[in-house]
């Protein structure tokens, strides 16, 4: 199966009506394409991002296509704190949160440290993530959390006793490979921890974005012809957001609307479990155990 464009899709189509829908990483590529698609299936949408002008000029788009006020909040994920204070703010205003799509991401041409004492590319793209995710634990009851992953995990080499991989010479393709490892992990360790979410994760496919500024890779993302369109590349984000809940099957990988193998270590629930317990000590989420 090719994946379809959700912009093509009839802006009459209303199937998410009355459900609030947290995009982070909402203003550029696949992010941004999701939020607009959800906005045309009548969502509410909450569209998180750090840049905050383009975030502005998302939420008048989002405006006119859908007649429930949208609501963008900023938040920078390579800062924990400004995570925690998104999950309280997202708290205090919503008492349901029925769609996670956790999307915020990149790819990072060097080792940098957060100050949170992190390798950037493990923080953005799992661990604020993996916070948000966990302080919205009771407000996602009966909802669906859906991890924005890649194929590239194969490239990974994930070591949860290392989360910043400083036992190995820094490459920027096998951190991010990493951290899309621990996005499906994630999502399988949460199908077994948390009985009541739905949490899946999914491989856009090869996208036309603006990942990887200023590594070799970012070439290649933004000018190859032959990529999908951030569009094409949410495709499969919007439909799991949309199918009815018996048709997912939980904390599996998908791609292109079906589940997909996973291959080697990332198959393996000791090492999902291992992730969780070494993310909730490294974001002090220990009432997520």
């Amino acid at each position: 199966m090719t994946a379809t464009d959700p912009a093509a899709e009839p802006a009459a189509d209303r199937e998410l009506a009355g459900r609030t829908v947290v995009v982070t990483g909402a203003t550029s590529g696949i992010g941004r394409a999701a939020a607009l698609g959800f906005a045309r299936r009548g969502a509410r949408v909450v569209a998180v991002g750090r840049d905050q002008p383009r975030l502005a000029s998302l939420l008048g788009e989002l405006r006119a296509l859908c007649p429930v006020r949208p609501y963008g909040l900023r938040a920078d994920f390579t800062r924990l704190d400004e995570v925690r204070e998104l999950g309280d703010r997202l708290r205090d205003r919503f008492e349901r949160v029925d769609v996670l799509a956790s999307n915020a991401g990149g790819m990072f041409r060097s080792r940098v440290t957060t100050a949170d004492g992190f390798e950037t590319t493990i923080q953005t793209n799992h661990l604020a993530g993996f916070l948000l995710a966990c302080s919205l634990r009771d407000r996602l009851a009966g909802g669906r959390l859906i991890l924005t992953s890649s194929g590239a995990y194969t490239d990974g080499r994930l070591d949860p006793a290392d989360l910043n991989g400083e036992r190995g010479r820094y490459s920027a393709g096998r951190a991010y490979g990493a951290s899309k490892q621990a996005n499906i992990l994630f999502a399988a360790e949460a199908a077994r921890r948390w009985p009541d979410v739905l949490p899946v994760s999914f491989h856009p496919g090869q996208v036309r974005t603006l990942v990887g500024r200023g590594t070799i890779a970012s070439w290649y993302f933004r000018y190859n012809p032959f990529l999908r369109t951030p569009e094409q590349g949410a495709d499969t984000l919007l439909w799991l957001a949309a199918e009815p809940a018996e048709r997912i099957e939980r904390g599996a990988y998908y791609a292109d609307r079906r589940p997909a193998p996973v291959r080697g270590p990332t198959a393996e629930p000791d090492l999902a479990a291992r992730l969780w317990d070494a993310s909730a000590a490294a974001v002090s989420e220990r009432e997520s155990l």
